[in-house]
């Protein structure tokens, strides 16, 4: 049975257009990931730890016919592939891709939390996320996406660009 699930799609080294746009490329042609739609991109301000670049960030909506834990090792094997290696905790990448939401499921698990850890609070995600999709409800906090953009306290900078500029 296939889910709808919303990707979040990142990069803050080396070229961010062409990171992200091969990972886009790889979810599409997996076979068992299609893109249904996909957000602007943005130019980020970073999160958590502060000395690196900023980043490309945009949000994918994607139907899978994989399981929460099997999307998520498609993901990290997808990033391995992609050249991210883990330095510092929310340190600079070549890409990272977080699965944000799966469906109305809520997981709490060591190995994965669905919707993602602290989505309610990162303009980075909800402001992509309310482009394509603002009037999801996220299934915890029951407010639609973009009712916690309004609610949004993250005064990080958050800004649509065109991909020449990226």
């Amino acid at each position: 049975m296939a889910v709808i699930a919303y990707l979040g799609v990142g990069s803050n080294q080396g070229d961010r257009h062409a990171h992200c746009a091969a990972a886009i490329a790889q979810i599409a042609s997996s076979g068992h990931t299609g893109i249904l739609d996909q957000s602007s991109w943005y130019l980020t301000e970073p999160w958590g730890y502060h000395d690196q670049d900023e980043f490309i960030n945009l949000v994918l909506k994607v139907e899978t016919g994989l399981a929460p834990l099997e999307l998520l090792r498609f993901l990290k094997d997808l990033e391995e592939k992609l050249g991210r290696h883990k330095t510092v905790p929310f340190g600079p990448r070549t890409i990272d891709l977080d699965i944000l939401l799966y469906g109305d499921c809520v997981i709490q698990s060591p190995e994965l939390t669905i919707p993602h850890g602290r989505l309610g609070e990162r303009g980075f995600v909800l402001v992509p996320l309310a482009e394509i999709a603002p009037q999801l409800v996220h299934p915890v906090y029951n407010k639609t996406i973009s009712r916690l953009v309004a609610e949004l306290r993250d005064t990080r900078r958050v800004v649509k660009v065109e991909r020449e500029n990226q």
